[in-house]
């Protein structure tokens, strides 16, 4: 070996508490990154292979009723490859272990030969038969929830008409690989489930016998989606066409490419924190260092050893620290990467996982890690390749010691000297004090932001779930129903108030932007569903006019007073010019309200609902829950406190996980800096340290002295941590907003103490360690001189 590589290895060793420190922290940061991008690269790769292989449609389209007719005359469109249709029709389910009346969508099988698109995976099973018009196949989560079989059997509502429904076989479609009840905010497995039925069973229960009201197509490899979509919605505007979507809007499909998405926001966002905070701990590792072997490096060159030959030993150095960091952080990240990724398997119901990462993301991750730890230390080994020989070899500039203002302040009578001693060390070197206390610091708002998510997911809960809504339960009607449906279900056993409301599906645009999007019709001064911003402010509801989410004015490149045209896509289908007249905050979805009176009026109706939220009173719950399993014209039913449960368990549960992650890297990140800064203050001052113990200073002395700054210094970049930790939480809250969902920023009093609580914990532990070692000094040998 050469001599510059034994002392590199001798280095290596001497410093191995620290290099493994500062390898941590690089492994933090690669781990996140390996962990984003192979979790992504799984999920496009799945996501491909399942639509590929169930022959997932390109456009999907809904209708009132359509002859079977038409659908030869839509296969024979330009760009048209296949057509399949179906009938889709809601039902209210009886399961024995839930007493809540249960939503279903019903989904008719091809009554000759096998699926063309959409095509099933089934799970266990099989699928009906013609000439049984009972026998279903439901989805796998709802049959996971009710621990269902084949052979059980449950009751429904069909039409009005009471059935028993018998379950042979467990199944999964690409349609459905987010199973999402209409109007609600997260899957609920237990009380909203996908049945398949027998085309023939399904035509002779809603009376479409020659008819479908559903119909999925895929195209050519050249042809033009949205002229596609055009002549589709022209040929079932007749039949009642609520306007035909592409593949990117289909609503499982948009919630897993939102989803995807976000996993690529992480993938920038999060590893880059870390591996800016290595480049600065690499750099105040080897720039302290490279200080402390100024000596060596004048004797390097005395001997010959040219400034090319002493730069890259020390970039050697660094370059050996940071491959044991990214081999960790590689390893690591594509354990937790296939774990991830199998989280959302589970949650997206994939048939089949294909976790097989590619030496590309792990290249990325290795590159950019390497690159952020050769940055950080650029700049001292630059100050090791421009040092002069003479200069080096001789011991550094004294300081100039004089009476501080300090030392003459009378606060400086109640101080002992151990601790005057501190100050005028920290004092002296103000900027080494700086970024000491600044690494201590990123390493609270690493997790200040990590905990801030917690925050996030509560005022998300209060926002939508408590000052929004206070229902009970929301009820959804088959058809249109007069306002007097409101004293019939005020007249339920239970229900103490109702209050209606309606929704129709519209296309809101302006000059060259639209989107397909639901309006919601409130009454005036509505109280059980009010209009309620992020702030928990109620907004009053305009008499004629849009009242729009700032996300959708967003979309549509509007503001207050723009006109917006509004073509509805039901009914009559009529063409509205509203003008925008308020636009409020939301943290979820992008709504549009109008006054429910001012919609119907708009749609030529008269007073009509599409459903009514209720109050129940608890005595009479048991009755009315009963009494709901009955009701033929109810076609959904909602829960409040079950959306609650929901979201806490899917949204809630998923960032538990990731906050988990991030607050063990970020412990860790804490460790590394807290470790990494008494080590170093400890080599800086071991001389001086030895000198005063033989001068009769105790070690518990010593040790305040040495331990006393750096905990000093961690007080001192606790509330620094929270400053800087609040404007990364700003950040990310601002690059994670998406069309689904804004995180709050909101951060609690209590997140702040639990940040610093743990980088306090950890500066304890690292300062217990390296008092053994001040134990354990070898004064004779610390007191050679160099000479």
């Amino acid at each position: 070996m050469k001599a510059l590589d034994l002392k590199l290895a001798r280095g290596l060793w001497r410093l191995r508490a620290q290099v493994l420190a500062i390898a941590l922290v690089i492994a933090s940061g690669t781990a996140l990154l390996v962990m984003a991008l192979t979790t992504i690269e799984a999920l496009e790769d799945t996501t491909d292979a399942y639509y590929e292989r169930a022959r997932f449609a390109d456009i999907f389209a809904q209708a009132k009723r359509a002859p079977e007719g038409l659908a030869r005359e839509i296969a024979a469109q330009p760009g048209v490859r296949l057509v399949e249709t179906s009938i889709r029709e809601g039902a209210i389910l009886d399961m024995p272990d839930l007493a809540e009346p249960v939503t279903a969508q019903l989904v008719s099988l091809p009554a000759y030969g096998p699926q063309r698109l959409n095509v099933l995976t089934l799970r266990t099973g099989r699928l009906p038969a013609r000439h049984r018009p009972d026998e279903v196949v439901v989805n796998e989560a709802f049959a996971e929830a009710h621990d269902l079989v084949p052979g059980d059997s449950f009751g429904a509502v069909l039409s009005g008409q009471q059935r028993t429904l018998r379950l042979v076989g467990i199944a999964g479609s690409p349609e459905f690989v987010y199973v999402i009840a209409p109007g609600a905010l997260m899957p609920d497995d237990a009380r909203y489930a996908i049945l398949w039925m027998h085309r023939e069973a399904l035509e002779a229960a809603y009376d479409m016998d020659g008819a479908f009201n559903s119909i999925a197509l895929t195209l050519e490899r050249t042809a033009q989606t949205e002229e596609a979509i055009l002549r589709l919605d022209s040929l079932l505007a007749p039949y009642g066409g609520t306007g035909a979507i592409a593949r990117p809007d289909q609503l499982s499909n948009w919630f897993l490419q939102n989803e995807i998405r976000q996993q690529k926001n992480m993938s920038r966002i999060m590893p880059s924190i870390f591996l800016a905070v290595a480049a600065f701990l690499t750099h105040m590792v080897m720039a302290r260092l490279i200080a402390t072997e100024r000596h060596e490096i004048g004797l390097l060159k005395a001997f010959g050893y040219s400034d090319g030959a002493i730069g890259a030993h020390y970039a050697k150095l660094v370059l050996v620290i940071a491959t044991l960091g990214v081999g960790l952080g590689a390893v690591i990240g594509g354990v937790l990467g296939h774990w991830n990724t199998q989280l959302y398997a589970a949650l997206f119901r994939f048939p089949f996982l294909l976790y097989q990462p590619g030496p590309l993301s792990f290249v990325i991750a290795g590159g950019v890690s390497l690159a952020a730890a050769l940055a950080g230390s650029l700049f001292a080994v630059r100050q090791a390749i421009a040092l002069p020989p003479a200069e080096a070899m001789q011991p550094p500039s004294p300081p100039i010691y004089a009476q501080s203002r300090m030392s003459r302040s009378g606060l400086a009578r109640f101080l002992d000297e151990p601790t005057r001693m501190i100050l005028r060390r920290l004092l002296r070197w103000p900027l080494r004090a700086f970024m000491a206390s600044l690494g201590l610091a990123m390493s609270v708002a690493v997790l200040v932001t990590a905990l801030q998510w917690l925050d996030a997911i509560d005022a998300m809960a209060d926002s939508v779930f408590i000052s929004g809504q206070h229902q009970d339960a929301t009820l959804s009607f088959h058809q249109l129903k007069p306002w007097a449906v409101i004293e019939a279900v005020e007249d339920l056993p239970g229900v103490l108030a109702a209050e209606p409301f309606r929704g129709v599906a519209a296309r809101l645009s302006h000059g060259r932007n639209h989107k397909r999007q639901g309006l919601s019709g409130v009454p005036a001064g509505a109280t059980l569903s009010p209009v309620i911003d992020s702030a928990g402010q109620r907004i009053p509801l305009p008499e004629d006019g849009l009242l729009l989410s700032r996300m959708l004015a967003e979309v549509l490149e509007v503001s207050v007073g723009d006109p917006v045209r509004v073509e509805v896509l039901e009914g009559r289908r009529p063409i509205l010019t509203l003008p925008v007249v308020r636009l409020f905050e939301t943290h979820l979805g992008t709504p549009a309200y109008l006054d429910l009176q001012a919609l119907n009026r708009h749609l030529g109706d008269g007073r009509v609902a599409g459903g009514v939220h209720i109050t129940v009173d608890p005595a009479g719950r048991a009755e009315l829950l009963a009494r709901l399993k009955e009701l033929p014209e109810v076609s959904s039913i909602q829960f409040r406190q079950a959306a609650i449960d929901t979201f806490y368990e899917t949204l809630g549960s998923f960032l538990y996980i990731f906050v988990g992650f991030f607050i063990a890297f970020a412990t860790t990140l804490s460790a590394g800096v807290t470790y990494n800064a008494i080590r170093i203050a400890l080599s800086e001052r071991a001389r001086e340290l030895a000198t005063l113990r033989v001068l009769g200073f105790s070690r518990w002395e010593i040790s305040y002295l040495l331990l006393g700054e750096i905990g000093l210094l961690t007080w001192l970049a606790m509330p620094l941590g929270c400053v800087i930790g609040y404007g990364l939480a700003w950040y990310l809250t601002s690059a994670f907003e998406t069309e689904l969902f804004r995180v709050p920023l909101i951060v609690m009093d209590a997140t702040y103490a639990k940040a610093c609580l743990i980088t306090l914990a950890a500066a304890i532990i690292c300062a217990a360690i390296v008092r053994r070692r001040l134990d354990h000094l070898d004064l004779i040998a610390v007191l050679k001189t160099r000479e």
